[in-house]
């Protein structure tokens, strides 16, 4: 079996980027974002990127790097807050953005991933949403038309893996992560750890190895994108 690991992302990428390519980057947030990736992608200079994401980052970390450079051409996101530089690309007219509610997004992804060119939902029904779709009505109730999403690359980001790209997602990092990584022709996973062959146990791994194509192992920020707290009492 080929080797999937590479020494770092740069390496993992190489060969993979183009301009005017469509990339699915999993996390929510800021919580379990591939930003090494992101981070080669921004120093390789790929540009007119579009990108299908649950949120655009933040303002000089994640996606939000790749929006500063302006690299994206395109935002397919379910939340764009906490970004001033993507707020004041979009209103002045230079980066295209299309809404997706989160739960389609996902499923979008997974209908990719799945070989389900689209599916019927109720979701956006009778708003912007749902301009310029396909609108079906079953059992007395309209649903619109959603296209899966095949991405020209995956870049995702797990907590363990074995070298054939058996991964472990931690706890709210298995969001979108999962989705797509299915639907990338190619998919780069960076994790925090990567382990031989029969180290994990079979019975919690998320993602089969099957979907991963390039592994690579860093360091991660992990940072807070909202933090809270309570006064002491």
């Amino acid at each position: 079996m080929r080797d999937k690991v590479y020494t770092d992302a740069s390496s993992a990428l190489d060969g993979l980027l183009f301009d005017g390519m469509v990339i699915a980057a999993g996390g929510f947030g800021l919580c379990g974002i591939p930003e090494l990736s992101i981070a080669a992608i921004r120093d390789a200079g790929t540009t007119d990127l579009t990108v299908y994401s649950n949120n655009a980052g933040v303002d000089e970390f994640g996606l939000g790097l790749l929006l500063q450079t302006r690299q994206i051409k395109k935002m397919a996101s379910s939340y764009v807050g906490e970004n001033a530089e993507f707020m004041r690309q979009y209103l002045s007219g230079e980066l295209e953005l299309e809404f997706n509610p989160q739960g389609t997004l996902a499923e979008r992804m997974r209908a990719g991933g799945a070989g389900i060119p689209g599916f019927y939902t109720k979701t956006g029904v009778g708003t912007v949403i749902a301009e310029g779709k396909e609108v079906k009505s079953f059992d007395g109730e309209d649903y619109i038309l959603e296209r899966g999403i095949v991405a020209d690359l995956a870049i995702v980001k797990a907590w363990k893996a074995d070298r054939t790209g058996n991964a472990i997602f931690r706890k709210t990092a298995r969001n979108f992560n999962l989705p797509a990584a299915t639907c990338g022709k190619v998919c780069v996973m960076e994790v925090e750890e990567i382990v031989e062959p029969g180290e994990l146990d079979a019975d919690v791994i998320h993602l089969p190895g099957i979907y991963v194509h390039r592994l690579i192992q860093g360091e991660h920020e992990k940072r807070i994108e909202q933090r809270t707290v309570r006064e002491a009492v």
